[in-house]
């Protein structure tokens, strides 16, 4: 029997409600949209980091990795792929390095429950940020409300989300930019889509 994309999500989910249980600190989503919903990553914890999960079950095809991969790498800062046997040789093949890839196992007596996720690379860090890509995560008010934050709004109240995106790109470091990124999505009350 092969895995498939919503038993994958139902143990992962699982896992992760566990491992971070304890930390009002993390969130947990599913289908974050990234560079204006060009892509959605399949599961993203946000903490102090951003780590993406890219489910490919064996039913799934791996036509659109190639272009997941050139989003995913200019915003996660961690990405773990995880599949079923079937695709693992070729993922290791194609995505780079620094990702981190799973192999879900289905118990043998339950072929639609999966038993296990187990990492056969773990991820890395992604050193190749992009500031431009991490900001279109945030919503107009919210990077207007950083901007006033750092008291840079002035001629920028009715801007466009793009002008603002573009003040705050050039008005501080990609690492606070980052930060300050995190904060807004965790503190997102009403998730709506892209």
């Amino acid at each position: 029997m092969q895995t498939r994309d919503r038993d994958i999500r139902i143990f992962l989910h699982k896992q992760l409600s566990e491992e971070f249980n304890d930390d009002p600190d993390t969130l947990i989503i599913d289908e974050l949209g990234l560079c204006q919903g060009d892509a959605r990553v399949d599961v993203a914890v946000i903490n102090g980091s951003i780590h993406g999960y890219e489910i490919k079950s064996e039913s799934d095809t791996l036509e659109r990795l190639p272009h997941q991969m050139e989003i995913y790498n200019k915003v996660l800062d961690t990405i773990t792929i995880i599949t079923g046997e079937c695709h693992i040789n070729k993922i290791i093949n194609r995505v780079p390095e620094w990702w981190g890839v799973a192999q879900a196992e289905t118990k043998p007596d339950k072929p639609n429950e999966v038993e296990t996720i187990e990492y056969i690379r773990k991820p890395k860090s992604n050193d190749n940020i992009d500031a431009h890509s991490i900001v279109q995560l945030l919503w107009r008010d919210e990077a207007l409300a950083i901007l006033k934050e750092l008291d840079l709004q002035k001629g920028y109240l009715s801007k466009s989300r793009k002008e603002i995106w573009a003040k705050l790109v050039e008005s501080i470091t990609i690492d606070e930019l980052r930060i300050h990124v995190r904060q807004k999505l965790k503190s997102r009350e009403n998730w709506r889509a892209d």
